[in-house]
């Protein structure tokens, strides 16, 4: 079955949008792709409203920092990080190149980002959802997050507090484009 992928822009959307992987700021310091679009297939893009929603009403608004990654991108980097702990092999396939996975944050009332404990693609355990070894109030933020997302429909990944996928993430297509 062919996905279509939806285009998410803060017109039919109330996020922010940070494509990381369209600039130079992130892991590799390389732009991975050719424009910053931000792109999930219906599914995903209609629990990213539900959770818009939820946020909004606790005072919180979404950043966006990845959604669908072109299997291309997801070679770049695996070829520059290879460790299945983060970055998910080409060859298996990465939920966000299946469009169904976001990489996010929160924002509060003056859209600054909320403390989460580390950066966004901080490759360590003190990304892992359940970290102890940061402080309480980004433990906390962490919780909080979890908790929209969840209560949204999504999936966590426990390694990356900043990711969220739909449930049964392998049932859906690689989409090649």
């Amino acid at each position: 079955m062919k996905q279509k992928l939806i285009k998410i822009t803060p017109s039919n959307l109330d996020v922010i949008i940070d494509m990381r992987y369209a600039t130079h700021n992130n892991f590799t310091n390389k732009k991975i792709y050719e424009n910053d679009s931000c792109y999930l297939i219906e599914e995903a893009f209609e629990h990213l409203v539900i959770a818009s929603e939820i946020a909004s009403l606790v005072g919180y608004k979404i950043k966006i920092f990845d959604a669908f990654r072109p299997r291309s991108a997801q070679k770049q980097l695996w070829n520059y990080f290879p460790n299945e702990e983060f970055i998910a092999s080409p060859i298996k396939g990465s939920p966000h190149s299946r469009g169904i996975a976001v990489d996010i944050t929160l924002l509060d009332e003056k859209l600054n980002e909320i403390d989460m404990g580390t950066d966004f693609d901080e490759f360590s355990k003190l990304s892992y959802h359940g970290s102890t070894q940061i402080s309480k109030c980004a433990f906390q933020n962490r919780l909080t997050l979890l908790g929209i997302m969840t209560d949204a429909g999504w999936d966590f990944f426990r390694n990356e507090w900043w990711h969220y996928q739909l449930f049964n993430s392998k049932s859906y297509p690689l989409i090649d484009i």
